[in-house]
């Protein structure tokens, strides 16, 4: 009873701070998508990636040390734990201040590279303009919530993400809507989303007196290379559906062009409130496993992993039901055209199949670098996009933009099945 109770009480508050982060990545396509039209709406699905990569390393990074900070904690080595929190505190602006001149210099031709043209190119380069300009919060936010949740503040967590959301939000009205700023005001918006998460997760660590060490004596480097041993996974985890999204707008681009794209842009949305829902699931559980393995109770640790699993695959298939009743209406909500609502409602039903098969294997994931099988995590995380990508190199040949749509769910149903295999052979061993 005790294990089920801490199971829940690190699981709905994450499942919620997703979900909100979630809705967060979906806010600037609804009001730049009903502001300024399809072409906006495009614009913002073919930036994104870059902006969901500035959070992506902040959760590598903050979760690479956040996991190895709780092993260390289970383990009674509370002098290494604080060495992992010091490294974070460090870390992460470093991060963030490279990433931004690598942005200023490198986004355009990526946009390109990512099929961005003509009004759309123009669109696109504005919002990640700006975006780049509050890069450091977007690495910092992201970065110390995990930390948050690993040291017993689930709920902090939670309110440190909702604090992002609504101002971003607040901001978007504001700025989009009111001013308006169009592509500038949705990026400024973003930007200053994620530096009221940051500021939340500062205040939590200044009351509740954590102080990071600042001292490694001589093993800097080698905590360096643990956490980014651990980190490349949920780096992966959290990024790999923005390698889909490259990918299949590609994909789309060449076969149906930019109604191809805009339809793809209402989809891809909807999907990253459900797959970043699943991930609160999986991320939730982790710090419960990582203590449970530091702590070397093995099949205690087994059985989070089945409690998450089945509320995982449960809550999949709710959403499946629900998005499949309103497949009609989901592309209204970011103002595209009749045309393109009704595009969305016939190829939705699609990507829903995949939702299942996506919860299987994130919770085998976070399982996996929780407990420091990492090399099984990377094989399940880049396993899908490499699946992907073959996919697109072959459906589409044959089913033209409709095997540009099945690829996503079969590279998912693949991955689950290495999942599968991964568990039996796990309890084969054990």
């Amino acid at each position: 009873m005790t294990l089920r109770r801490d199971f829940y009480h690190h699981i709905l508050p994450s499942m919620l701070a997703f979900a909100l982060s979630g809705v967060y990545a979906v806010t600037d396509g609804f009001f730049v998508g009903n502001a300024l039209g399809d072409q906006a709406l495009a614009a913002i699905n073919l930036a994104f990636p870059l902006t969901a990569f500035l959070q992506a390393v902040g959760t590598g990074a903050g979760m690479g040390a956040a996991v190895s900070y709780t092993l260390a904690v289970g383990s009674g080595d509370r002098e290494r734990a604080r060495e992992y929190f010091g490294l974070t505190a460090v870390l992460l602006p470093l991060l963030g201040l490279l990433l931004t001149l690598l942005y200023l210099a490198a986004a355009p031709p990526i946009l390109q590279l990512f099929g961005a043209s003509g009004e759309i190119y123009g669109l696109a380069w504005e919002y990640i303009r700006f975006v780049t300009y509050g890069a450091i919060f977007q690495v910092l936010g992201t970065g110390l919530v995990p930390f948050i949740r690993n040291m017993g503040g689930s709920v902090t967590a939670m309110a440190a993400m909702i604090a992002g959301f609504g101002t971003n939000i607040l901001l978007d009205y504001l700025f989009v809507w009111r001013i308006p700023w169009g592509m500038m005001g949705a990026a400024l918006a973003t930007a200053l989303g994620q530096a009221a998460t940051f500021a939340v997760c500062l205040c939590f660590f200044l009351v509740k007196g954590e102080r990071p060490l600042l001292r490694w004596r001589g093993r800097g480097r080698a905590l360096l290379r643990r956490v980014a041993e651990v980190g490349v996974s949920p780096f992966g985890l959290t990024f790999s559906p923005n390698l889909a999204l490259i990918l299949v707008n590609k994909s789309a681009v060449v076969m149906g062009g930019d109604p191809a794209v805009t339809c793809y842009a209402a989809i891809s949305y909807i999907s990253a409130v459900i797959l970043l829902l699943l991930q609160g699931v999986s991320d939730g559980s982790q710090p419960l496993l990582s203590l449970l393995c530091g702590q070397g109770r093995g099949p205690e640790a087994r059985q989070v992993r089945g409690m998450a699993c089945r509320f995982s695959l449960a809550l999949a298939v709710g959403c499946m039901g629900v998005l499949f009743l309103f497949r009609g209406e989901i592309a209204v909500l970011f103002g595209a055209s009749p045309q393109t609502a009704r595009d969305v409602a016939a190829v939705l039903p699609l990507f829903l199949a995949g939702y299942p098969f996506a919860a299987l294997s994130r919770v085998t994931t976070a399982y996996c670098y929780a407990t420091g099988a990492d090399r099984w995590a990377y094989l399940l995380i880049y396993g899908e996009p490499l699946l992907l990508a073959a996919g697109l190199l072959v459906l589409p040949a044959g089913l033209g933009l409709w095997g540009t749509w099945a690829a996503v769910p079969i590279s998912q149903a693949l991955t689950a099945g290495l999942s599968a295999f991964l568990l039996y052979r796990e309890r084969r061993v054990s």
